[in-house]
């Protein structure tokens, strides 16, 4: 293979120096639309309702369902310890890359250019073909490269913060932003749906769980491959695990002329019942003793309103991490809240308090975002979130979501675990 020599200063350098700029096309005169083409632009075609969509029925089939949209409120532990097998995570890298040919790479040297055209000056010369995927990649130097082959591509690629998959067969180097990977866990279904909850938190919601080899399947770049890395690591400290469990329940005041009146609580409950109150953009975050339960909250509200269910469930946030719990997964498929989905982002403090980030989100973005701090054992709930939100024909209606947050210990082992509930 080809040497690339470099009198002077030996070394190595690689600088991302950003994107480089494309030559603008020379700008045409623009053309004046006919009236027919205005129409035609301005018409927004209604949708074929002949066309074959895949059933309602067959979409909404979803395996967590049996282990997220359950509470049983009666015997709730406010503290668990779970064991999990730390041996059991693994990151792992799917698809095709045979090894490179073995040739030695002896002062690679090029000025700021992307990625791709760097990569294809390198391997030209060993008659390997490149595919860029999804090109133009960062730009990049580099001065004086050595080693074998694989290990400056390896270079180059990490520089770019891109992937690369060799096929010998077809001597073809594909390169991509994103690569396909599975990450295996313990054994352990709080562990699973903590890490599935992470996962969305992070925008993924594309991706396959496997719950036979209790693996997660998902596409993920550069940037999000590290953040995994960083929770897969965060599980080395036997760290504590926030669940929560989840209430959603709308209701209509038998008066449409009036709204429901919630001062009447503090007539109805001991003083003291409610802790704190706070007010945010739409609706507001009450913290509460468990007199004041998810079965007392509802013989309250039947006095003034019908108490419609619409979803239960639970979610399980690591300390200091971002979760997502999708309120659809749980609800009636054509429930007016299944766009709806809790955030949240919790840190255990001394003394078993609970500092909760709340936000409420909607498919056309958020509705409401609360801090809420309580102690282990205390409920807290958002009310007054108006139902014309996601409604325009329920006036004085709210959705309430109503909140149990618990702890789950874990604790590192080496031998083998069985399933947790």
């Amino acid at each position: 293979m080809k040497n690339w020599m470099l009198k002077g200063r030996t070394g190595l350098m690689v600088i991302l120096t950003g994107a480089v700029l494309a030559c603008a096309p020379k700008e045409q005169p623009r053309r004046e639309l006919t009236t027919e083409e205005r129409i035609a632009s301005e018409t927004i075609l209604p949708q074929d309702p002949n066309m074959i969509r895949t059933p309602k029925g067959a979409s909404s089939l979803d395996l967590e369902t049996p282990l997220r949209c359950y509470v049983n409120w009666s015997t709730q532990e406010m503290i668990k310890a779970i064991p999990y097998n730390m041996k059991a995570f693994n990151l792992v890298r799917n698809g095709k890359n045979d090894m490179l040919p073995r040739f030695e790479v002896t002062g690679f040297t090029f000025a700021t250019m992307p990625a791709e055209k760097a990569m294809y000056k390198l391997i030209k010369e060993a008659g390997i073909k490149l595919v860029a995927k999804d090109a133009p990649y960062a730009s990049i130097s580099a001065e004086n490269l050595r080693g074998e082959l694989s290990e400056v591509i390896g270079m180059i690629a990490d520089a770019a913060e891109i992937y690369y998959a060799y096929d010998a067969e077809r001597k073809t180097l594909t390169i991509s932003r994103k690569s396909n990977f599975s990450l295996y866990v313990p054994k352990s279904r709080p562990i699973m749906l903590g890490l599935l909850d992470v996962l969305r938190g992070s925008g993924i919601t594309d991706m396959t769980t496997d719950w036979a080899d209790y693996s997660v399947t998902f596409e993920a770049d550069f940037e999000l491959q590290s953040k995994v890395n960083k929770l897969v690591s965060y599980f080395e400290e036997n760290p504590s695990l926030i669940t929560f469990d989840v209430n959603v329940f709308r209701i209509y005041p038998y008066s449409k002329d009036n709204d429901i009146e919630w001062q009447e609580l503090l007539t109805t409950f001991d003083f003291g019942t409610i802790k704190t109150t706070k007010t945010g953009v739409i609706g507001r975050a009450l913290t509460t003793s468990n007199d004041l339960n998810i079965s007392t909250l509802r013989s309250f509200l039947g006095q003034q309103a019908m108490v419609l269910p619409v979803a239960e469930g639970k979610f399980v946030v690591p300390n200091l991490w971002f979760a997502r719990f999708d309120i659809g997964k749980c609800a009636a498929r054509d429930s007016i809240e299944s766009g709806l989905s809790v955030l949240a982002k919790a840190s255990l403090e001394h003394d078993n308090r609970i500092f909760s980030d709340i936000t409420l989100e909607a498919t056309n973005g958020q509705i409401t975002h609360f801090n809420v701090r309580s102690r282990l054992g205390e409920n807290f709930m958002i009310i007054g979130i108006p139902n014309q939100i996601f409604d325009k024909n329920s006036p004085r209606s709210e959705t309430i979501v109503f909140m149990v947050p618990r702890i789950i210990r874990t604790m590192k082992t080496t031998q083998p675990i069985r399933n947790n509930l």
